[in-house]
């Protein structure tokens, strides 16, 4: 896993929570989903929550994905 997969795993990991979900929901299903190549991913294995953030801004330049601010948390939603 590198850094740009983690597009690819944050649209997996959103599809298998309906569509959206909050960061920690995010977060917690990509490493259910990729646990074994995230341990395997050598500096990504200690940055994979940050870069999982700058996959979801891609993502949402790309028109893929909306970031939806519900107080002080934010709601990723595929679009």
């Amino acid at each position: 896993m590198n850094r740009d997969s983690l597009k690819a795993a944050v649209k997996s990991a959103l599809k298998a929570l309906g569509g959206s979900a909050p960061i920690i929901g995010v977060a917690k299903e990509l490493w259910r989903q990729n646990e074994a190549d995230l341990k395997d991913s050598g500096d990504l294995f200690f940055t994979w929550q940050y870069d999982m953030r700058w996959a979801a801004q891609e993502l949402q330049k790309d028109g893929q994905l909306a970031i939806d601010k519900n107080g002080s948390h934010s709601i990723w939603r595929l679009l």
